[in-house]
């Protein structure tokens, strides 16, 4: 891609920190503009239709209008990527020809899968190489109305609560309303590894192992039946 080529984009969440996070990750690709962020939809109106935008970051749920029915309202939307904490509307997104449906908390690895989703599109011949991937070290998880920044390496272990898991890092732990095999997407494979249907493990934390089980921090975890050829080869 040439240098002086700009693919203009235009963020609208009602969460600051959701829009900090896709600036942050956007800065990444320097053929990539974050032309302006909005926290409410309908005050982006008036830039979409009087600039060529090219790729709009849209959260669902926002008060006074959705992601969904503000999309429908404009005449020629650009290519759309919907970032929400709800999975329940994907249908209807892709419904309206939506480039990708990301659920938060978004990882740079999911935001890279959609970036390159994008190029493909948009310009087949420039998709990001592997040595082009810049990997961050940290997530944003969802936990009582708050959002923590947690970074990889503080992670101990995840277990699954049903439809929510349960993250123990170093300093403290967190609840969120999550699956398990969700967010073992979110995860680097180099640094974590699920050992049972019910925990994910921090490979480096571990203390002592065995073909049965990993300690981590004096407690011990079985390694399940399913997993063990791939956890033992891992550790090998």
């Amino acid at each position: 891609m040439a240098n002086d080529i700009k693919y203009k984009c235009v963020i609208i969440d009602d969460e600051p920190i959701a829009i900090r996070v896709i600036q942050e990750h956007l800065s990444n690709f320097k053929d990539f503009e974050c032309v302006q962020t909005f926290t409410k939809a309908l005050d982006a109106i008036q830039l979409l239709n009087k600039e060529k935008i090219d790729l709009l970051f849209l959260d669902i749920n926002m008060p006074g209008i959705s992601g969904i029915e503000f999309l429908k309202t404009l005449a020629k939307p650009p290519k759309v990527i919907f970032i929400t904490a709800y999975r329940n509307f994907a249908v209807d997104a892709f419904d309206l020809d939506a480039l990708d449906y990301i659920v938060k908390p978004i990882s740079f690895e999911r935001f890279l899968k959609a970036i390159n989703k994008f190029l493909s599109v948009s310009n087949p011949s420039e998709t990001l190489s592997s040595e082009q991937k810049q990997e961050k070290d940290y997530i944003i998880l969802k936990s009582d109305k708050k959002n923590y920044k947690i970074h990889f390496n503080d992670i101990l272990f995840i277990e699954s609560l049903d439809n929510y898991i349960k993250v123990h890092t170093s300093e403290f732990s967190i609840i969120c309303y999550e699956r398990l095999s969700a967010i073992e997407r979110e995860l680097p494979s180099s640094d974590f590894i699920r050992i049972h249907r019910s925990f994910i493990i921090n490979y480096s934390k571990v203390d002592l192992f065995t073909s049965a089980f990993v300690e981590i921090a004096g407690r011990k975890f079985t390694i399940g039946r399913n997993y063990r050829d791939e956890v033992v080869k891992r550790f090998s």
